[in-house]
């Protein structure tokens, strides 16, 4: 049976959840969507969990909805000498493409197209939106911000620029073969990170061809 509801609930599979149990339970207590984070985990591992719900689907007799998540390009900040550094708010903090470990003034991005995109204004979100910088400056190599929302940094963290385009394509090599694959196995919903533009929504929908749907993530600061 068909629940009626107009708000879904995605519940997302990983290693500690994915026995054909744990699956039934998930849905039993309301999922409706399971989302394969294609971040992590082989093509053999989303396969197996594919099949158990749409086994779990069949024993239902109810649709459940499979959403294949693309990693996208993952913006990373270099290292650190002596370990974390803890940023505190007001701090001055420079980011750069100097590959030298950094300390709790500076770091590396090694990503010229992004540090080409920011301006003055630009807000920078670190390690998943915990720590929030705002460029103050900019130059041909680096960019010296302020931290507006502080916390400790350390090695390789994720960064997110939720209020600029970055000149860079939102699928990425290996995720062009997860899509592919994703396809194959017959999921509803392709989920799309790093969407900029409309044109990044316009290539997925042209390489899926309505084999399934595709829903942009919007980070927000």
């Amino acid at each position: 049976m068909r629940r009626l509801r107009n708000t879904k609930i995605l519940a997302t599979l990983g290693p500690s959840s994915s026995t054909p149990e744990m699956i039934a339970a998930l849905h039993m207590a309301g999922a409706d969507v399971f989302r394969l984070n294609f971040s992590h985990g082989t093509h053999d591992d989303h396969k197996a969990r594919y099949d158990q719900i749409r086994e779990l689907e069949e024993k239902q007799g109810r649709p459940i909805g499979i959403l294949a998540d693309m990693q996208g390009p993952k913006i990373r900040i270099g290292t650190f000498a002596d370990g974390p550094v803890d940023l505190k708010n007001g701090d001055a903090f420079r980011l750069d493409l100097n590959e030298k470990p950094g300390d709790a003034t500076r770091t590396s991005l090694p990503h010229p197209a992004v540090l080409n995109s920011l301006e003055k204004g630009s807000m920078l979100l670190l390690d998943d939106g915990k720590l929030k910088l705002k460029v103050t400056a900019t130059g041909d190599d680096f960019v010296d911000c302020e931290v507006t929302v502080g916390g400790k940094l350390s090695d390789r963290k994720g960064v997110n620029i939720p209020n600029a385009v970055i000149k860079i394509s939102a699928l990425t090599d290996k995720d062009r073969r997860d899509l592919d694959f994703a396809l194959s196995l017959g999921v509803d919903w392709i989920a799309l990170s790093f969407v900029q533009r409309a044109e990044d929504i316009a290539e997925v929908k042209k390489i899926v061809a309505g084999r399934a749907a595709v829903m942009a993530k919007i980070e927000k600061p």
